[in-house]
């Protein structure tokens, strides 16, 4: 396996934990980085989590992860910024973790394979990023279920 080899896997675990999760989350990719000898894909999701239905999102994931196959290394449960860690049969790291405002991450680092060039994700982003834009922003995409009972998205939704 080869780093193009390894993200085009990461890519095919990252869409499906994305294509698990109902109602759907709007996501973009995020930087894809390399070392070495390891590729890192990542999605950042788009939609406005609430912290209200963090532990929700975090339960579908990980049952998803266990009937994958994934060995869960890691859960921080902590009420602002949890997350889970798990490591796949063929040694990959995958996560999910919630940062800054409830923004959700999806990662997955490649173990280590031969060194090649990487191309740029195919699998199609389902939020629109803006081409100029330095950083990607906090989320700011309602969804009737993923938002529910979140004070700034009543205040500032439709």
């Amino acid at each position: 396996m080869d780093m193009q080899d390894a993200a085009e896997r990461a890519d095919a675990m990252l869409d499906s934990v994305l294509a698990e999760i109902e109602p759907s989350l709007h996501w973009v990719h995020g930087p894809t980085t390399t070392g070495s000898c390891t590729v890192t894909r990542r999605r950042t999701v788009m939609t406005v989590v609430s912290a209200q239905r963090r532990g929700s999102l975090l339960g579908v994931v990980d049952r998803f992860w266990r009937k994958s196959g994934y060995r869960v290394t890691a859960i921080n449960s902590h009420v602002d910024a949890p997350a889970i860690y798990v490591k796949t049969q063929d040694a990959f790291l995958v996560s999910m973790t919630v940062a800054d405002k409830g923004q959700v991450h999806f990662d997955v680092d490649s173990p280590c394979v031969r060194r090649s060039e990487v191309a740029d994700s195919t699998s199609p982003a389902t939020a629109f990023l803006d081409p100029g834009a330095q950083l990607i922003p906090r989320p700011n995409i309602h969804s009737d279920f993923w938002s529910a009972g979140d004070p700034q998205v009543a205040a500032s939704g439709p």
